[in-house]
């Protein structure tokens, strides 16, 4: 029998077009719907109608899956979700994989059983094909995290452009000689946020040594771990970006603990604004995302699939803003 992933292949599209062609044809460009009509007449490919059915059958039960839940990040944006989900009558079911992916797949297999609704993915480390047929026959948004060229509805930021924005501050403080804590890189977001900033260093004539970009894994651990590394240096940074605000905190208490001052001595900048950020000493400088408003936006896309109304693909851009503290010696 054949499947939609045959008809992909010989229609030579992918597998969200071939569903756009079957259910809403006026979405699709008529040369392509034509090539994906001819190849469901050839391999006489039929819908699964029993997982048509299947998904009409309400639980009202949503799935959040989050990387870690301990991150304060990622609980303002479940914050942002339930806020909506419960105006609507949906609860919520949250998954924290703790960065496992198989604990991701476990969640995924609790929606293909018909146990909840849909799914809000704060992750995007599976597959990008594994995700886009799982979008194929249930409600799913991605959140925080993307895909790169994927079709699945996304609510995210411009983490380039907001890593370049920040790097730019720390530059027109007179600052040259910049050290950058990544997150993991095998994570788009790792990968967008160290793009901008060496984009912008390049772009002022400065060149960034190997030594003084380390990778993390977004922890406060990581993040003092890091910072001692840096400053063993026989020519330390004058200042540190951090990829999450977590490792900022984690490199402001190592710089502390060693007797330095913070930022007469190493400023530290952050990224993405949780409230530890506001309460440590010096105040965090960093780039505050609208991590409540990406929930809300996330579950309102959710419910207008749920509802079968139309959902534009591609990424819904919120905006972030860099926010400056005592951290940076700007103030």
């Amino acid at each position: 029998m054949a499947t939609i992933q045959d008809v992909a292949l010989l229609a030579k599209v992918s597998t969200a077009t071939v569903s756009r062609v079957m259910r809403q044809p006026e979405t699709v460009k008529d040369a392509t719907k034509e090539r994906v009509l001819e190849a469901i007449k050839l391999l006489d490919y039929k819908p699964n109608i029993l997982a048509r059915h299947l998904r009409r059958m309400e639980t009202k039960t949503i799935i959040v899956v989050v990387p870690d839940i301990t991150n304060p990040f990622f609980s303002e944006v479940f914050l942002g979700i339930e806020s909506i989900a419960q105006e609507q009558g949906y609860q919520l079911l949250l998954g924290n994989t703790q960065n496992d992916l198989n604990r991701e797949f476990q969640y995924l297999d609790l929606l293909k059983q018909k146990k909840a609704d849909g799914i809000i993915l704060l992750t995007a480390r599976l597959k990008k094909q594994i995700i886009e047929e799982l979008a194929e026959q249930f409600p799913v948004v991605l959140a925080c995290e993307y895909i790169e060229g994927s079709r699945v509805p996304t609510v995210s930021i411009d983490n380039v452009s907001s890593a370049k924005k920040m790097t730019q501050h720390l530059l027109r403080l007179g600052h040259q000689r910049i050290g950058y804590l990544s997150g993991p890189m095998d994570i788009i977001l790792s990968r967008d946020r160290l793009r901008g900033f060496q984009q912008c260093m390049t772009e002022h004539g400065l060149s960034t040594e190997s030594i003084l970009i380390q990778e993390g894994d977004f922890t406060y651990i990581a993040g003092y771990n890091l910072m001692l590394k840096l400053m063993a240096l026989e020519n330390p940074p004058t200042a540190v970006f951090a990829g999450n605000d977590e490792m900022a905190i984690g490199a402001i208490k190592a710089i502390k603990k060693h007797g330095l001052n913070v930022p007469k001595d190493i400023a530290v900048v952050g990224f993405d604004g949780i409230q530890l950020g506001t309460i440590i000493q010096p105040r965090l400088t960093t780039i505050v995302q609208p991590m409540f408003e990406m929930g809300v936006q996330a579950m309102k896309l959710l419910l207008k699939q749920l509802e079968g109304e139309p959902v534009s693909e591609g990424t819904l851009v919120l905006q972030e803003k860099l926010w400056i503290r005592n951290s940076c010696g700007s103030l």
